[in-house]
């Protein structure tokens, strides 16, 4: 008791140290302040590449550059600002030659170049290669020859040929014709085109001791001689559904089975196919592979080849209708028809990025209790084997394995966006390389110190919860609540940097945001997140229940009374049930973001295994289910009386516009002070950074509206800050 006493002194002279010089976080400063991606070091482990991008409110224009880390003493310099520089890897051992992406072609319209340049003569490169699209996601391996062999991705024709959008005939019909369902997914109704994972060389040759490449052979489309494989698969697209072996041999990547309907399944497999596609791809780990696990259905990624090329590490679910189901690491001898071992089995955690550290470890990315976390792995841990976390607070991004064994780690947390640091599984943290609250003047005074957390007895185990402070926080003043509900919904609030719900923009307003995971909540074991199936407005609802009656009779400086609550996607959905519930008499306003309203239109969403596992069933077989936890229930409806913003877009399909338009109108019929937000060009999130822009100022207008920090805090957004004209037709 007496260290936790210590603890908390320490934190509240941490704010009171820092408060004087803290600056709020605005939504302008939000969106306008730089954003940084991973740290890519060099093969020496001296400098790292990153990106950088800004958007100014202006000059209404997005800023682009790449720069310099001195990995020894975290200086940073500017490498280029040519805004066509998309991609920038380092070629085979040497320390100074990079490989970069051009975003433009000269000659093809709507493709891309292959640039190979000097850090210390950038300007100065030359095109080793034109590429006849829009390639990204580049992987180089570097074979015995000095030859680069590397894989990208584009959209594919089902011919193998890839797709230019700038090049493709114009069809005389918008007519679209569908045979099978997953008409649309996520924010794009489906064609006939695809992601494929295509391969290329560059050729070495030397003259007077310096090497050039150039491109040698076409491309290989890899992907598409498997009948409705895709890869990168969306939504996420991410190239880190493929790889390329380091002999620079073998490719593997990630594609949703494409032996089952995608839109009733999550069954993915791991498909193995040589760099120059002279045969067809295969998976590892499909239902005629030799070595496929009993039992092991569900999605699977991360493919990772160990350094002599001769394995393959990955995650898999077991549930082939589960899209949260717990991952595990399971590890592929190539050429073995022996059953793939899995590893740490037991361990009650899901892995979502693995890689190999040496032939016999691994380092896998973890979510854990509110953060993401580096653990180690042997290669041949058995079931029974708990792997050791070697960082602790924030949610890591990417990690790349030093000379020395260290890890060169980027990631964020609520109080950074963009935390570069150099860590290793003996001794964890070990040097601060940079940190983006000490460079941003947009971010000027943020740091751990706005963050704490408490535990609270839910409905039947112990629930987390965040606390974010506002700025200049006094611990003697009360601030009303903003009670923050997450997505998913097995998903989490983590320790992370947000440039959509971030909470620190929200409590500068004048509030104390409390952000708990409750039943249903991913990264504290299977249990917890499981325990919401079936019971979407039932134990989550009664555990936020208990957490803002916790808050309430704990925290005297959190004015729960006057508070608001807001949340998104499930959390959009549980401020819909909220509205309907006592709880729902707590508050002064509410904003539900693409939440859904009426239990029936669930099956119009796109992917159907997620709401047939939720609710244990079909539509037409399990009605019921569908139906228990419908917020738009007439006797629901009766208490609708608590002031609500909807906001929903029109190119969400997940959860289609006509959910909000719905909750909308009942309001509006019911004489409740509502409005309704829509953005035509938005999918599931707001991304342009001007409707970001007006999010912020309607949603936080809408609280302090009434909440009534509109009043005592001059500076928090009002809903006349946006300039978008209302629409108001009543008489």
């Amino acid at each position: 008791m007496k260290s936790g006493l210590n603890m908390g002194l320490l934190r509240w002279l941490a704010i009171a140290a820092t408060a004087s010089t803290a600056l709020a976080l605005t939504p302008e400063g939000l969106i306008s302040a730089p954003r940084r991606a991973e740290a890519i070091p060099n093969p020496s482990g001296d400098v790292a590449v990153f990106s950088q991008s800004q958007y100014s409110f202006e000059t209404h224009e997005t800023t682009s550059k790449w720069n310099l880390l001195d990995l020894k003493s975290g200086d940073i310099k500017l490498l280029t600002n040519d805004s066509d520089v998309s991609e920038i890897v380092w070629l085979g051992s040497d320390n100074s030659t990079v490989l970069y992406v051009n975003g433009t072609n000269a000659d093809i319209p709507g493709g891309v170049e292959l640039w190979v340049s000097d850090i210390s003569d950038f300007a100065n490169g030359y095109k080793a290669a034109s590429l006849p699209a829009s390639f990204s996601g580049f992987k180089v391996a570097t074979i015995d020859s000095g030859d680069v062999r590397y894989v990208a991705y584009a959209q594919s024709y089902a011919n193998g040929t890839a797709y230019n959008e700038q090049l493709a005939a114009k069809p005389l019909s918008s007519a679209r014709i569908y045979d099978s369902i997953y008409v649309r997914h996520w924010d794009s109704y489906l064609t006939t085109r695809f992601n494929a994972v295509f391969s290329g060389t560059l050729k070495k040759t030397e003259s007077n001791g310096k090497a050039t490449y150039k491109a040698e052979g076409g491309l290989k489309n890899l992907v598409s001689p498997v009948k409705n494989a895709e890869s990168p698969y969306p939504p996420d697209s991410s190239s880190s559904d493929y790889n390329i072996s380091p002999d620079g041999k073998w490719v593997a990547f990630k594609s949703k089975a494409h032996d089952l309907p995608r839109a009733n399944y999550t069954t993915s497999y791991i498909f193995l196919v040589p760099h120059d596609g002279s045969k067809t791809a295969v998976p590892i780990n499909g239902p005629d592979s030799a070595g496929t696990p009993k039992g092991i259905k569900g999605d699977a990624g991360s493919p990772a080849f160990s350094p002599d090329s001769k394995k393959i590490a990955y995650w898999q679910m077991e549930e082939e209708s589960y899209e949260a189901d717990r991952r595990t690491v399971y590890v592929y001898t190539l050429g073995s028809t022996e059953t793939i071992p899995s590893l740490a089995k037991g361990w009650d955690r899901s892995p979502d990025t693995v890689k190999w550290a040496d032939e016999d470890n691994l380092i896998i990315g973890v979510e854990d209790s509110g953060r993401s976390r580096l653990f180690s792995l042997p290669a041949d841990a058995s079931d029974n084997y708990k792997p050791k976390n070697f960082t602790d607070g924030g949610v890591v991004s990417s990690f790349y394995q030093l000379p020395d064994s260290t890890y060169l780690v980027t990631s964020t947390a609520i109080w950074t966006s963009w935390n570069v640091y150099i860590a290793s599984p003996e001794k964890g943290v070990i040097k601060t390389l940079g940190t983006a609250n000490e460079i941003d003047p947009e971010l000027k005074g943020l740091g751990p110190h706005i963050l704490d957390e408490f535990h609270f007895e839910g409905n039947w185990t112990d629930i987390h919860a965040f606390v974010i402070y506002p700025e200049n926080f006094d611990k003697s003043k009360s601030y009303p609540l903003v009670y923050y509900i997450h997505g998913g919904p097995q998903n989490s609030w983590l320790d992370s940097w947000s440039t959509r719900w971030n909470p620190k923009v929200f409590a500068d307003q004048g509030y104390v945001v409390v952000s708990p995971n409750p039943t249903g909540s991913s990264g504290y074991g299977e249990e917890l997140q499981d325990a919401i199936q079936n019971n979407w407005g039932g134990l989550p609802y009664e555990d936020l229940v208990k957490g803002w009656e916790y808050v309430n009779e704990n925290f005297d400086y959190i004015d729960a009374e006057n508070g608001v609550a807001a949340g998104a996607s499930y959390g959009g959905f549980m401020i819909n049930w909220i509205q309907g519930s006592d709880l729902g008499r707590k508050f002064k306003a509410l904003v539900s973001h693409d939440g859904t309203f009426v239990a029936d239109a669930k099956v119009s969403t796109d992917e159907l295994w997620f709401m047939q596992h939720d609710f244990n069933g079909t539509f037409w077989g399990n009605r019921d289910n569908y139906r228990r936890w419908d917020p738009s229930a007439p006797e629901r409806i009766l208490k609708f009386s608590t002031p609500q913003l909807i906001v929903h877009s029109d190119l969400d399909y997940r959860l289609p516009v006509a959910e909000g338009l719905s909750l909308f109108n009942i309001l509006q019929e019911r004489g409740v002070p509502s409005r309704f937000l829509n953005f035509p060009d938005e999918n599931h999130w707001v991304l342009n950074k001007e409707n970001s822009l007006v999010w912020h100022q309607q949603v936080l207008g809408w609280l302090n509206k009434y909440s009534g920090v509109g009043k005592s805090n001059k500076n928090a957004v009002s809903l006349e800050d946006t300039v978008v004209p209302v629409v108001d037709y009543n008489p």
